[in-house]
């Protein structure tokens, strides 16, 4: 059990996660409770910048508004889209971010119902979680989950003030009910919510070492030619090693010091102090927009699904929760639709995703709360255009208009033209 509501089986080679039923009844029930919270046990502290600002804006479980405090209007450079975030988003108080934020892309038509922003998160989480960028590295060859990179100060001199911006970026995401799709390790949660490590977190970094190590526990450790060393590599895939103790390179490791080699690579893998500088300005940056207190019933769980949403694409249940216009559910072009669908490749289904939404991820809780332009919208086709044309989205209310094909084959090659080419088009609405 790797959590109280979240089965973990452990096999020989992975770990196998199983979100189940009850998980996502209590989830959704502290969302819920999260979200009424801002609204009702917000703190007004409008003249700190560092302080926990935060003030109410009235919105219910299906919908939400942001009351009188008006909006913000980021104009950006699609091509430039982190330097122009950055350098609206630092030089905004608290306070100001507050508001609601409407996104316009320089040289492009567009009118953000919520479809831009949507894009504008999920463009941007692309760039942060970016390993190039050198501010998160992966866990390692096999995991391509992400940590804080220890030497991200190497590369950019001004990192700390990045880190305090991708706080800020993460608060905003859930301030503005979106999702931001980086694929942050559970110990980067864990961390995030000030909570211990212990040896079972060991799971989530190298598995294969946790494997190893429980192993070193049962069984006698000679002829394996341990020492107190780990091999290691750093960012820019230099090859090293670590110490674990003092000339740790020549002490052999026997079944009587084993329990300290065990302990000191346990210590050494859960170590964050090398961190500690980019995690406090990370952490500043998003409390100064989510108080604590707002997320103290989360755990790293909660708080990754809350943020990062999640991408297994349940066909039955996107299919359960469509609306249609012009169409009914039976047509025949609804049912090719939905047999294209089941036969995509997972990469398919996402593009297909980003192309109706705007974003990669859906809800924990499944289509049915699937949001769009301040509430629950589901899923919807519309019949519209002609049979020569290319379906058309609009993300800002979860749409799509298909032309009603009368082919499978036609349909499949004007849908996986449109899901390739059309991913970066906004229309008027």
């Amino acid at each position: 059990m790797v959590n109280c509501y979240i089965e973990g089986n452990i096999t020989g080679d992975k770990i196998i996660n199983e979100i189940v039923p009850e998980y996502k009844f209590i989830y959704e029930r502290k969302v819920q409770k999260f979200k009424y919270s801002i609204d009702e046990n917000d703190i007004d502290n409008d003249n700190d910048d560092d302080g926990y600002l935060f003030n109410s804006y009235n919105f219910g479980l299906n919908s939400y508004n942001f009351g009188h405090y008006g909006e913000n209007r980021l104009e950006i450079n699609r091509n430039n889209i982190f330097d122009d975030a950055y350098s609206f988003i630092m030089n905004k108080t608290p306070s100001e971010l507050k508001k609601r934020l409407k996104i316009k892309y320089i040289g492009e038509s567009g009118l953000d119902a919520g479809g831009l922003l949507r894009d504008f998160f999920y463009q941007i989480s692309k760039v942060i979680g970016d390993p190039n960028y050198s501010f998160f590295k992966y866990i390692n060859d096999k995991n391509y989950e992400l940590n804080i990179n220890p030497e991200s100060g190497i590369v950019e001199e001004n990192h700390l003030r990045y880190f305090r911006f991708i706080g800020r970026i993460m608060g905003l995401a859930l301030r503005q009910h979106q999702y931001l799709p980086i694929e942050f390790s559970y110990i980067f949660y864990k961390q995030l919510l000030n909570k211990t490590l212990c040896f079972k977190d060991l799971i989530f970094i190298d598995f294969d070492l946790y494997k190893q190590l429980n192993w070193l526990k049962d069984n006698e450790v000679e002829g394996l030619s341990l020492t107190f060393r780990i091999d290691e590599k750093d960012c820019f895939d230099n090859q090293s090693y670590v110490e674990l103790i003092p000339n740790g390179s020549n002490i052999a490791v026997t079944d009587e010091n084993k329990n300290e080699y065990i302990n000191l690579v346990i210590q050494y893998k859960l170590d964050n102090t090398n961190v500690m500088d980019q995690f406090d300005a990370l952490r500043k940056g998003f409390y100064e927009l989510i108080p604590p207190t707002l997320i103290s019933t989360f755990n790293e769980f909660d708080l990754k699904f809350l943020l990062t949403g999640n991408n297994e694409i349940d066909i039955e249940d996107w299919q359960n929760n469509t609306d249609y216009e012009g169409y009914h559910e039976n047509d025949i072009t609804v049912t090719y639709f939905w047999i294209w669908v089941s036969e995509l490749s997972k990469e398919d289904r996402v593009k297909l995703l980003v192309f109706a939404t705007g974003n990669s991820q859906i809800p924990i809780t499944g289509f049915k709360d699937l949001q769009g332009n301040g509430h629950i919208q589901h899923f919807k086709l519309k019949k519209a255009g002609d049979i020569d044309s290319l379906p058309i989205s609009h993300t800002c209310f979860n749409r799509i208009d298909l032309p009603p094909y009368k082919s499978y084959e036609q349909l499949n090659k004007k849908l996986l033209l449109a899901i390739s080419d059309g991913n970066n088009e906004f229309t008027l609405e």
